[in-house]
């Protein structure tokens, strides 16, 4: 095989794992084996920790999210052990892309806000835990998880520039993209007033 053989094959092979890592819903797992019925069928219908905490179970809430920003963390850290180079970039990409559009459902998944922070958690300690203080700052200061959420996602970039440089940069805005591209109705619903509050029933 040749050198430029080997290197697409890691990387789809590490896009592969990532996106499989990602695409687990643990939303939906934690709702059935704590009882809670088809997440689905709940409020807003997303399989994320916020929507979890609609059903007023607040320690299956907490386990989602802990497992949601897990998955970003273990495939990045995998790919950092046993891939090369930046290959842990492409890992944590494809566990956002697997999280938000995962084959299993097809592709109607979460809107990535844990995964994000686990990702970036992983790729640059510092970045990452800017992005989960600019996530609680937002998040506290309207009582709107969403907006917690696009807060911390646009802090990423200048973050990662800043921090650790354009190349980690070049990837969080592209996972902030697709949290925003997640986020559009609640954007919408944000313009209009209409947003639901943290712990809300909707």
């Amino acid at each position: 095989m040749s050198y430029e053989g080997y290197v697409m094959t890691m990387l789809l092979w590490w896009a592969g794992v990532g996106y499989l890592i990602g695409s687990v819903p643990f939303g939906i797992l934690v709702a059935r084996v704590m009882g809670l019925g088809n997440l689905r069928e709940i409020g807003s219908g997303n399989i994320g920790a916020t929507n979890v905490l609609r059903t007023g179970n607040k320690p299956a809430a907490a386990l989602t999210l802990l497992l949601d920003g897990g998955k970003g963390v273990v495939a990045v850290l995998l790919a950092r052990a046993y891939g090369s180079g930046d290959l842990y970039l492409i890992a944590g990409l494809a566990a956002m892309i697997g999280h938000c559009y995962p084959v299993w459902l097809r592709f109607a998944g979460g809107k990535g806000v844990a995964t994000f922070l686990g990702i970036v958690l992983a790729m640059h300690f510092p970045v990452g835990a800017g992005c989960c203080i600019a996530w609680l700052a937002g998040a506290f200061a309207t009582r709107i998880s969403s907006m917690g959420a696009l807060v911390a996602a646009a802090a990423g970039i200048p973050l990662a520039w800043v921090l650790d440089g354009g190349k980690t940069a070049f990837y969080v805005a592209l996972m902030a993209a697709i949290v925003f591209w997640r986020h559009r109705a609640n954007i919408a619903r944000i313009r209009a007033g209409t947003e639901p509050k943290i712990g809300q029933k909707s």
